[in-house]
């Protein structure tokens, strides 16, 4: 049998005192497609920046454990040096320069150059490029993948699917590629895609590549890997073989935990827990990445709904599109009055908040005052501290900062006053900021977008806790997105999971864990169906 061409040996890995990988043994040899599966913030992604090298790992105290490439202990610093042994890797985000054609993308930093009559005379350095070698190798890179495309057309407008089969083709263009990792391929794709993507990893794999393959698609985890990793909360929880796994056996180790239940007091409620406050019928978002495709949902008045699904499933797009950040369809009513989609301040103004799950692009502006950002929507929307004289809205500077001190007080904002530029402050403190800003409208419901992401254990309890006060002594409805889905199950009292763009179904949070994994993988109830 062939011997591993990477090894991860006990890999342990920490953010700031939050162990984020825990002893975490990988291999994975020549030939083999190896998925790695898990949910959201299982460590799948930190455990390919070590490999990788990137430089997030190093500028954050390294890590512990060793790496064995062929056989040999190494210590890879840089990307540079990845690619250098051999490694290829496809990450979620593009790496495409737009205004270059494919085969320029492709080629990148190994281009095929030539002499003319000018670098006869002065040297290498004036040599042209070779486009026709080029296209040559690009045509041949995308054929492997399936991809019927003009190789000199530009990369700039190109279908996101197109996109990924670029970067794709630029790694297996690479002549020392020895090893790929593909992190969540198919998320962009779209069916017939993604089949043509599963199709090309068992034709790379047949060539002797070792493909590392990370998804959330249980159901494609079992049409092309060899071997199966399962990590979740930073460790390996399971190691399968193709023909000893099941989506329903893989969703049970995903998501499997122990979950503290918060404990809940009374809600202040204006109405009776089973009348509706806002119905949702077949909405469709057209989010890039987030699409959702036709959701009806019910939500009950004083709830706290979760919406949980693994990423690039449209869970995101659900308030986004409600709230009239992306074009949407469908119908949306709230308290019996429709709302105007593609409209944000008509979905403000009847009573509904949003915080976004961008934090820095949407929820805050990082260059002002906290006060601004606390005030601004409920100024811009509703009229709130402001005076109107002679036809200019003047603002009420000395009511806007009074109202910053309560809610900073009340929230508790560690910052130095109401003056203090936002962006200085914690990850934890500028989400305060965000749910600030929102329940300045006063909102009976409020969307809240992965509330959690990218802040430390401390404050995500912190900000837990924030929205069930709101919700049980304001009596305020929350509609929680989030990634987490322990989080999700620690204080909703229903869960609705999308897949695909679809409502997949809705549980109470103490349903069995099974249910959720299966779920989440598209695949509640049909867990025979899949060969």
């Amino acid at each position: 049998m062939n011997k591993p061409i990477i090894q991860l040996v006990d890999i342990c890995k920490e953010y700031y005192g939050n162990q984020v990988l825990k002893k975490v043994n990988v291999s994975v040899r020549p030939g083999e497609v190896h998925a790695l599966v898990g949910e959201n913030g299982a460590g799948k992604s930190t455990l390919m920046n070590i490999l990788f090298g990137m430089a997030v790992i190093h500028n954050t105290g390294g890590f512990s454990g060793q790496v064995f490439f062929d056989g040999e202990k190494v210590d890879i610093t840089s990307p540079k040096e990845a690619m250098d042994k051999g490694i290829g890797m496809v990450h979620q985000e593009f790496m495409l320069l737009p205004g270059f054609t494919i085969t320029e993308n492709i080629k990148l930093n190994r281009e095929i150059t030539k002499h003319n009559v000018i670098s006869k005379i002065l040297g290498e350095k004036m040599k042209s490029l070779d486009m026709e070698s080029m296209r040559k190798d690009a045509r041949k890179a995308l054929d492997t993948l399936g991809l019927d495309i003009y190789e000199m057309l530009s990369v700039e407008g190109l279908p996101v699917g197109h996109k990924q089969f670029i970067e794709i083709a630029r790694e297996i263009d690479k002549t020392n590629v020895r090893l790929l990792v593909f992190d969540e391929p198919t998320a962009v794709l779209t069916e017939i895609e993604a089949e043509l993507f599963l199709k090309a990893v068992k034709k790379l794999a047949s060539t002797g590549i070792a493909i590392l393959f990370i998804t959330h698609r249980l159901n494609e985890v079992m049409r092309v890997a060899d071997n199966i990793t399962i990590l979740r909360d930073g460790e390996v929880v399971g190691k399968l073989a193709r023909e000893e796994a099941s989506v329903e056996k893989m969703a049970r180790l995903m998501v499997g935990r122990k979950i503290d239940r918060i404990q809940k007091t009374e809600k202040k409620s204006n109405g009776s827990i089973d009348e509706n406050i806002l119905e949702i019928k077949n909405l469709k978002v057209n989010m890039p990445g987030e699409r959702v495709k036709d959701v009806s949902l019910e939500v009950k008045k004083g709830e706290i709904l979760g919406i949980g699904g693994l990423a690039g499933h449209g869970k995101i797009g659900i308030a986004n599109g409600v709230m009239g950040l992306y074009p949407s369809s469908g119908e949306v009513v709230f308290n019996g009055d429709k709302i105007k989609l593609n409209n944000p301040k008509d979905a403000l103004s009847k009573g509904m908040a949003f915080v976004s799950e961008d934090r820095r692009g949407v929820g805050l502006l990082l260059e002002e005052s906290i006060e601004k950002n606390i005030a601004l929507t409920a100024m811009q929307v509703q009229g709130k501290f402001l005076k109107r004289i002679a036809g200019i809205n003047f603002a009420l500077t000395w009511k806007i900062r009074a109202h910053a001190r309560k809610i900073i007080k009340e929230l508790d904002i560690r910052c130095t006053g109401p003056e203090q530029i936002t962006r200085r402050l914690s990850g934890g403190n500028q989400q305060k900021i965000c749910i600030a800003r929102a329940i300045s409208l006063e909102p009976e419901l409020l969307f809240v977008s992965e509330p959690t992401r990218g802040i430390d254990v401390g404050a995500k309890k912190i900000v837990i806790d924030l929205l069930l006060k709101l919700n049980q002594e304001m009596g305020m409805t929350i509609i929680i997105t989030s990634s987490e889905l322990a989080e999700l199950r620690s204080i909703c009292d229903r869960i609705a999971i999308i897949y695909d763009g679809k409502l997949e179904g809705v549980l109470p949070p103490d349903a069995d864990d099974t249910d959720f994994g299966l779920m989440m993988a598209g695949g509640h109830g049909k867990a025979k169906e899949v060969s």
